[in-house]
């Protein structure tokens, strides 16, 4: 919606009436703007001010009313201060009208001094706010977003999800008074239709007439009042939604029906009405639902984290436990664990054996036996004895609070199928509009007495909800479908990019592998011992999450040596000095350049070489062995039926990559590629028109995952924090990719086919309703049944 399409008479900010004579105005774009209240003009300064004035223009919706005592309220909302935590917090934000409202919540808040990151999930209208609590406070948050016409509040899920449930429930009970309607008025229309000439009088079909009107008015004042209001709403902000030919079918039938029974001549169309009401109302329901299945996911996920936890302070010289806030729980802390209860925060196993449920984590169904020395994610559940537990985060930087992020993220924005069916779909509203007119003053050139009929069945008939359902619906099953198995999808063209990909390019090490490289044999020179050796590498590689690095570290055993000076080259390796010298460790060519020559030869056997070097010379090799993933080969062989090409590109020697990918199929795999390398192969498959999908663990592969067109991180622990990805694999392996990829096989199938039949179906039901073919009862069952028809191929993504 522009400027241009606001009515002068109307309040600039909310679209209410704003008489000339208003004394409120403020000034927007250099221009004078008329505003129906203090509240509305205090909220267009504050935009204006705040230089988003962008929003007017971008805007879709008019904004809600503005309160005009923002400033009064700011000593109540400082009461929130102490209600949410400081720094990072969730809050409800209502009033939102379209993508232009999330774009000016966004800007305003991020505009804040101190603020370091806002994010609105405009599905759940929820927005993310993390900020410095020396410099903000969540009371400025809802101030600010109260003077630019928001009402905002800390996250409350009971009072959100009651919200929801009165939605759900208010929309059912629309649907039982139009289904209602519509069979007791079925019980008057038939006599008619099947009355011959003589056996039906005039003043009983009158009494008929007159009992299916008084039936049809709660249909078309309640159950249909959504359609009429979003309709309303359109007209005025000069808008082709949806919802325009819907009300405009209802109004115009129920208009010339009721004119019918007034003058006791013409033809009654309120069978017609209620049906097409009852359909309509009862896709929407089912598009609801299958909406509210796929925001489940992030409830689960938030009602995982347990409110408390028992915390051992004197473990383990005593084992008493006080009962504290999960959220005061800092690395380090020991807390106890009983059996039914979720894991905290992130920690490692340090006295029990049980079995811990990861579903909701990963999508795996089975429990997994874990015992000391076993990490565990925040969120895990214990089901089977009581175990102790050392945090290794806190609450709020654990792996399921980190879920709940991505998942919160995951909404921001539409997919480009979803936008591209909304631009059709307005387009489409202004052509059957016109289609209409047309239609109705060529009948009445023809045959007057069917100008309306073929008028109202031309609006009834036709199917924009379907071009509109098509996408969206099927996205949000599928994506349900997918995080029930294991994969996050963080981005909304997850899908859609992954089925039109031609390449997938798969990392090697913690990727196609297990990622629990353990060390097969170390090898010196020079006279160095292979235990000082493994304490030199395990010195330098101290901190490091890399797979290799920990395989080191656990052959050193206890450290006995520190490095200082430490530098790390993405895809080389690490420096350090240790004892006053200088040492790399990492591929042949890296520690080539201080060792000096050639590195010393010998046979690889399919092992990951690891290199040890100093000015002095060659040190030492280590041979690494990591086992492929049981389940990468029948991958590769599902994208090789597919039509998808499989690339392996490593950093890993050249002899271990091409023995794996030989070992799993796949017929183009490089190694000794750096971060750079991998970007550069990738670029260049997109310059000849490849779409690619690439697969790594999330630790050296940010640069390619975000160059790459969709991206899937590997979701152990830490790696879970490499935001680069547009999906995160949950489980411990490969299967969720599996997941993906079928997935999104079967949506963009779906989608195809529901666009489909939405076009097929416009392109035959429209102009056989204009050439009088169909009376309106037919088009409202044919345009109501089409929309269930969309959504319930949608909802078969969901098994």
């Amino acid at each position: 919606m522009t400027a241009a399409c606001v009515d002068a008479a109307a309040c600039y900010h909310c679209g209410h009436p704003a008489p000339e004579s208003s004394r409120w105005s403020a000034v927007v774009d250099g221009a004078a703007r008329a505003m129906c209240c203090p509240g509305c003009a205090a909220a267009a300064e504050a935009i204006a001010d705040a230089g988003l004035s962008g929003y007017y223009g971008q805007r879709t919706a008019f904004a809600a009313p503005a309160a005009a005592d923002a400033d009064a309220d700011l000593g109540r909302l400082r009461a929130y201060d102490d209600a949410v935590d400081a720094g990072d917090a969730v809050f409800t934000v209502e009033g939102i009208r379209c993508a232009a409202c999330v774009w000016l919540i966004e800007r305003r808040v991020a505009a804040l001094a101190g603020v370091t990151e806002a994010l609105l999930n405009v599905a759940t209208e929820r927005l993310r706010v993390r900020w410095d609590p020396a410099a903000c406070r969540a009371s400025d948050i809802l101030a600010a977003l109260r003077t630019i016409g928001y009402t905002a509040y800390p996250l409350d899920a009971q009072r959100q999800a009651a919200r929801l449930d009165r939605e759900r429930k208010t929309l059912f009970r629309r649907l039982f008074v139009a289904g209602l309607s519509m069979m007791q008025v079925m019980m008057y229309a038939f006599p008619v239709y099947l009355a011959t000439e003589g056996t039906m009088d005039a003043d009983m079909r009158a009494l008929m007439n007159w009992s299916a009107l008084l039936l049809t008015v709660p249909a078309v004042g309640y159950a249909a009042w959504p359609f009429l209001v979003g309709a309303w709403g359109d007209v005025r902000r000069g808008v082709a939604g949806m919802d325009v030919p819907v009300a405009m079918g209802i109004v115009v039938a129920f208009g010339a029906s009721a004119a019918a029974v007034v003058r006791g001549q013409g033809e009654v169309y309120f069978d017609s009405i209620t049906m097409f009401v009852f359909l309509l109302l009862g896709s929407r329901y089912l598009e609801l639902d299958a909406r509210r299945r796929a925001a489940r996911a992030l409830d689960g996920l938030q009602r995982a984290t347990p409110a408390t936890a028992l915390r051992m302070a004197d473990w383990p010289s005593a084992r008493a436990t006080d009962l504290v806030a999960a959220e005061h729980l800092v690395p380090g802390d020991v807390v106890l664990v009983a059996p039914g209860e979720a894991v905290p925060a992130d920690g490692h196993i340090l006295e029990g054996d049980t079995e811990i449920d990861l579903a909701l984590l990963t999508g795996e169904s089975r429990t997994r036996g874990m015992g000391p020395g076993d990490a565990l994610p925040g969120g895990a559940v214990n089901v089977a004895q009581a175990i102790v537990v050392r945090m290794t985060s806190g609450a709020r930087d654990s792996t399921l609070a980190l879920l709940v992020r991505l998942v919160e993220r995951a909404g921001q924005n539409k997919p480009a199928l979803a936008l591209w069916a909304d631009r059709v779909g307005a387009w489409f509203v202004l052509a059957l509009l016109a289609l209409t007119g047309i239609v109705f003053a060529g009948w009445q050139v023809v045959d007057p007495a069917r100008a309306w009929p073929a008028a109202i069945a031309v609006l009834v008939v036709s199917c924009p909800c379907a071009l509109s359902l098509a996408t969206p619906t099927a996205l949000a099953a599928a994506t349900d479908r997918l995080l029930r198995r294991g994969a996050l999808a963080v981005k909304p063209h997850v899908l859609e990019t992954l089925g039109r990909a031609t390449h997938v390019v798969f990392d090697k090490t913690g990727t196609l592998t297990d990622g629990h490289p353990t060390l097969s044999s170390t090898t010196t020179f020079g006279g160095a011992s292979p235990r000082m050796a493994l304490q030199l590498a395990a010195a330098l590689e101290a901190g490091s999450a890399h797979p290799l690095a920990r395989a080191i570290r656990d052959a050193a055993g206890p450290p006995l040596l520190s490095a200082g000076s430490r530098h790390h080259t993405l895809g080389q390796g690490v420096e350090g000095e240790i004892g006053g010298r200088r040492y790399r460790l990492g591929n042949a060519s890296f520690v080539a350049a201080i060792a000096g020559g050639a590195a010393p030869s010998g046979p690889a056997g399919g092992a990951t070489v690891v290199w040890l070097g100093s000015a002095m010379g060659w040190t030492a090799r280590f041979d690494l062995v990591d086992a492929l993933r049981p389940e990468a080969r029948a991958i590769v062989a599902g994208l090789r039926a597919s039509g998808k090409t499989a690339l392996l590109l490593s950093g890993d020697d050249d002899g271990p990559v091409r023995e794996a990918a030989a070992q799993l199929g796949i017929d183009h795999a490089l190694g000794n590629q750096r971060p750079e390398d991998k970007l550069s192969v990738v670029r260049a498959l997109q310059a000849e028109g490849a779409v690619v999908a690439m697969v790594g663990d999330g630790i050296n592969d940010a640069a390619v995952l975000s160059g790459a067109d969709v991206s899937f991180a590997m979701g152990r622990g830490a790696q879970l924090a490499q935001l680069h990805a547009d999906c995160v694999l949950l489980g411990d392996g490969l299967a969720p990719l599996a997941a993906a990829l079928d997935t999104a096989a079967s949506t963009l199938r779906v989608i195809r086919q529901n666009l489909g039949w939405a076009m097929l179906y416009n392109a035959t039901a429209i102009p056989a309703a204009a050439s009088g073919l169909l009376n309106p009862w037919l088009s409202g069952a044919g345009m109501a049944a089409s929309s269930a028809l969309v959504v319930l191929n949608a909802l078969r993504l969901r098994r």
